[in-house]
């Protein structure tokens, strides 16, 4: 990945590093506050006779498992109707937590004006922080804004920002659309989840299961130990130079979304239509 200027951001609080005794005594505090989550076991006499059965709030039975298929089908069916008419689309994807005031808040609204003007429909996630910059600046410049909503028990508030939304209950499922309905991600800073998404989409880009996709980093400084641990595991041998080729790391939203452009077919970029 390139490297191209860097921007002022707060400085990084020290990460304290714990040791093995007091990691688990961490572990087992956050699940305890956080409450039990079930581990589906299939039922059976065996697992009916012990404690371990009556402790589990679920059991992984036939007839769940097909109520399961028949959700993930119809998040499937909704996702396919509410983006089926939507143009040429990226998607920006970064942290929740990051407020108006932040340096990141800022740079991610930058980029959705950016994508709006260029002829994009802006996707994310459609919660808070980055997401809602995004959707801010694409809906500011007069640009399509639309919000992939999770359903998590934090952080699942739509923004005002989002024309239109559409709610997913299933993680997989709304990776699916992401990726089907855009043309790039930008990846601005963020948390694991963010990484999920990031790596994900490498690894198809990677696999040429989809593409041509950019995948553009935002943010010099933040990305920097990436882009450094990436270098060490291509000298180990795990991928080569040319299967990263993609990747792109810059503080610029007009040259993040230039590349995009310029990324795209012919017949593609014909469809864009910059916000007036």
């Amino acid at each position: 990945m390139a490297k191209n200027k860097s921007v002022k951001t707060t400085k990084p609080k020290k990460v304290s590093h714990l040791a093995p005794d007091e990691w688990e005594r961490s572990w087992q505090l956050y699940w305890k506050q956080a409450g039990f989550t079930p581990y589906e076991l299939p039922v059976d006499d065996r697992n009916k006779a012990n404690d371990e059965y009556q402790f589990l709030m679920t059991a992984r039975t036939r007839e769940g498992e097909i109520e399961r298929l028949k959700r993930i089908n119809a998040e499937f069916v909704r996702g396919f109707k509410g983006l089926s008419k939507l143009g040429p689309a990226v998607t920006v994807f970064g942290s929740a937590r990051f407020k108006q005031n932040h340096p990141y808040y800022k740079l991610a609204r930058q980029v959705g004006g950016e994508l709006a003007r260029q002829g994009f429909a802006t996707l994310t996630g459609g919660g808070p922080g980055i997401m809602e910059a995004a959707n801010r600046g694409a809906h500011e410049a007069g640009g399509a804004s639309y919000g992939l909503n999770i359903i998590l028990p934090h952080e699942q508030s739509i923004n005002p920002y989002v024309d239109k939304s559409i709610e997913f209950r299933y993680f997989f499922i709304r990776k699916v659309m992401l990726v089907k309905y855009s043309c790039a991600f930008i990846v601005m800073p963020g948390g694991l989840g963010t990484l999920d998404e990031l790596f994900e989409a490498a690894t198809l880009i990677q696999c040429k299961k989809i593409g041509p996709f950019p995948l553009v980093l935002m943010g010099t400084k933040f990305w920097k130990g990436l882009r450094e641990f990436g270098r060490f595991m291509m000298n180990e041998g795990v991928f080569n130079a040319d299967e990263v080729g993609f990747g792109r790391i810059t503080d610029s939203p007009e040259e993040a979304v230039d590349l995009i452009v310029r990324s795209l077919p012919p017949a593609v970029r014909a469809q864009l239509k910059p916000a007036e």
